[in-house]
């Protein structure tokens, strides 16, 4: 007997999901060079970092040194079951 899963429409992001393709991005990035100096974009990232942006220091900082890695503090209270058997 067939559950019907196979007839639920499926997704409807279905070929859309994740991250564009490089030609589309390629193609974004050429678009906005083309009316953005890069140069005037770093001096204003810099002038907003004098002023004490802290945004866009972060910015910044991200970009050069990379993202700190991320810490979890996992603390388990109680005894708890590995396994329920």
């Amino acid at each position: 007997m067939a559950d019907g899963r196979k007839n639920n429409g499926g997704h409807s992001t279905k070929g859309r999901a994740g991250r564009k393709p490089k030609s589309e991005e390629m193609q974004l990035i050429e678009k906005l060079n083309q009316h953005i100096d890069s140069d005037e974009a770093i001096l204003k990232l810099k002038e907003m970092i004098d002023e004490g942006d802290f945004k866009a220091l972060q910015l910044y900082m991200n970009y050069m040194y990379g993202k700190p890695k991320e810490t979890k503090d996992v603390n388990l209270t109680g005894d708890l079951p590995i396994f329920d058997i």
